[in-house]
């Protein structure tokens, strides 16, 4: 009877992790194969324009087309091509200021958290003023300042976000360097980097990991600002923030722009926060 009653939460909890942690990577794989297999997947070019099909409706109501499953904006453009297309940027750019800005942030959390000292004074004052800056604002200045384009984006979220990274990286590694197995290995003659790169950091790992995950959306959020107030790429380049831009413009007429391109920001950045606490649950050696 004991073992029953013991088996039975272990097994609940394992089916809502899978769940939890299967959902957001369906749809994020999803969204990097239709990335990837843009040119093979979308029906149509999305800079093609033609008045002709301006604003025809989605395939679910009257009045459509067929081959514009999801209809077309206020030039003709297909809506579903153009969002396969956005999708492209959208990973593009969260991934590649995500893995930067958590390098960067990770690394000055850890050496302030394991060093101490002056080391940590220094970067912990560098955090508190960085942080006084209000993000989204910080990122509009230095892209306009940098002038638009993906680098001055990537740039412009890496400088704005590694904060996060190295104020949690820091407080789990002054948690971790109270372990006995972090004396442990000083007794037993490790050298300090090494302490500090085979003892504390797979343990802190879960976590860096979590946040590297929730950044990617925070990083697709904040393209798509740039993106909404033409300070991202070329106009002509299809972006979900520029199509929710224009979509907001015609939402009487057309709404479904809009609604489709939010849709999937809303379902990415929902994704990768969801993913990020699944992986943290799944890979953190204390609650395992």
């Amino acid at each position: 009877m004991a073992d029953t009653t013991t088996s039975a939460p272990r097994a609940h909890h394992g089916g809502g992790l899978n769940l939890r942690f299967w959902l957001p990577l369906t749809w994020l794989g999803l969204l990097i194969l239709a990335a990837l297999f843009a040119p093979w997947i979308a029906p149509h070019d999305p800079l093609a324009q033609d008045l002709l099909l301006e604003r025809l409706p989605p395939f679910f109501l009257p009045g459509t087309e067929a081959g514009y499953w999801l209809g077309t904006d206020s030039l003709g453009r297909d809506v579903l091509s153009r969002m396969i297309y956005g999708a492209r940027i959208a990973l593009f750019v969260s991934l590649i200021a995500a893995v930067t800005t958590c390098v960067f942030g990770s690394a000055l959390g850890l050496l302030a958290g394991f060093y101490g000292g002056w080391c940590d004074r220094v970067i912990s004052r560098l955090v508190d003023i960085w942080m006084a800056f209000p993000p989204v604002l910080f990122a509009v200045l230095l892209v306009a300042v940098m002038g638009t384009g993906l680098t001055s984006v990537i740039a412009a979220i890496a400088l704005i976000d590694w904060t996060r990274f190295a104020r949690v990286v820091r407080a789990e590694t002054l948690g971790q360097t109270r372990m006995d197995y972090v004396d442990s290995a000083r007794i037993g003659g490790a050298q300090r980097l090494s302490t500090l790169l085979t003892e504390i950091l797979p343990n802190v790992l879960p976590t860096i990991v979590a946040l590297l995950t929730l950044e990617m959306g925070i990083a697709i959020i904040v393209e798509a600002i740039l993106s909404f107030v033409n300070l991202s790429i070329s106009t002509d380049d299809p972006t979900w923030g520029s199509m929710i831009a224009e979509g907001r413009n015609a939402i009487h007429f057309a709404w479904w722009v809009l609604l489709f391109p939010l849709i999937a920001l809303f379902l990415s950045v929902l994704s990768f926060s969801v993913l990020g606490e699944g992986l943290k649950q799944r890979f953190d050696p204390v609650l395992q």
